[in-house]
């Protein structure tokens, strides 16, 4: 667990440099576009998050006993808090991903930041990608 806490730590210090909002929209903009783009065959309908406001598919592989988490969105602000989730969870064990306290989001101040239906869709993305975890869980 403890690497995930220490994702989220340098997610929080890096925002920590930052004081005024436009900046780090402007930061989650960059790691939306940093993002590795999904083949348009893994833009499936069960690979849509429902809940979003926007498009967003993620697709979950299960390899090597962690998970890896690939995404994509149409907005480019959704394609940035997913890059960060991805940053965190991806390459983690499942039960660590099912486990996790994902502290960082409250730290940076994002959930105050976000309309409520992006808000419900931030929401929609950890249990989407909680889900995939516990699913693989019963795997290994």
């Amino acid at each position: 667990m403890s690497n995930i806490n220490q994702l989220q730590d340098e997610i929080i210090e890096e925002f920590s440099d930052m004081d005024d909002w436009m900046d780090r929209y402007a930061y989650i903009i960059d790691l939306g576009n940093s993002l590795e783009t999904l083949d348009e065959s893994q833009k499936t309908p069960d690979n849509l998050i429902d809940g979003c406001q926007s498009r967003l598919w993620l697709d979950a592989q299960y390899s090597d006993g962690v998970v890896t988490y690939r995404a994509d969105s149409d907005a480019i602000i959704v394609k940035g808090i997913v890059a960060m989730l991805i940053r965190v969870l991806s390459g983690q064990k499942p039960q660590d991903i099912v486990d996790a306290d994902l502290y960082f989001i409250d730290r940076i101040g994002l959930r105050d930041h976000l309309s409520p239906t992006r808000s419900n869709g931030l929401l929609s993305m950890l249990k989407k990608m909680r889900a995939y975890a516990m699913a693989f869980t019963l795997k290994g």
